[in-house]
């Protein structure tokens, strides 16, 4: 019973570690980059127009939408407060669920030091230790002790590993928005 329960929470950790980079890599219904090659050297206003052209039907599209709303106020001065307010957005979106990589190896650690405590303590109580039977039993009892413990330090592997995953993709994807709102709104 204890060895699926450390299974389930380290299961259960990196399902919600890859939820978060799930959360990262999809963002924005475009990639940025793929939007600055798409686009060339088609200048602002060619730009907008294949923008336009590539999100026309799509619903997903929600944040090249507003975007695209904000870059076309008639008003210069409304412009940049809304085109801010995208990028703002958009920096929630990147950072949706950052810290549940690190919070879930922190749960999947402690849960997998926790249940082989309680394997030792629940052997141990029930143990008759005489002789080689003592020896055999701590064996095996400490051989189920880590391979419970493994699961939570699997389960951690997991998280960080998604975690600095999450961490390259946004700040690749936080740069190439960037430079693409700067082709945007460039004369």
């Amino acid at each position: 019973m204890i060895p699926a329960a450390a299974v389930l929470i380290a299961l259960l950790c990196a399902a919600a570690s890859a939820r978060r980079l799930w959360f990262a890599t999809n963002a924005t219904y475009l990639h940025p980059d793929e939007v600055l090659s798409a686009i060339g050297d088609a200048g602002r206003e060619g730009a907008v127009a294949r923008l336009r052209e590539a999100v026309k039907d799509e619903a997903r599209a929600e944040w090249e939408h507003a975007l695209l709303e904000a870059l076309d106020a008639k008003d210069a001065a409304a412009r940049t407060p809304l085109v801010n307010e995208q990028l703002r957005e958009l920096d929630y979106r990147f950072k949706r669920w950052a810290r549940v990589p690190r919070v879930c190896a922190s749960i999947a650690t402690s849960s997998g030091f926790l249940l082989a405590t309680l394997v030792m303590r629940k052997g141990l109580a029930e143990a008759d230790l005489s002789g080689e039977t003592a020896e055999a039993l701590v064996r095996g009892l400490v051989g189920d002790a880590l391979t419970v413990a493994a699961f939570g330090l699997a389960g951690t592997a997991f998280c960080i590993a998604v975690m600095a995953q999450a961490k390259r993709v946004v700040k690749a994807r936080t740069e190439a928005a960037d430079r693409l709102v700067e082709l945007l709104e460039g004369a």
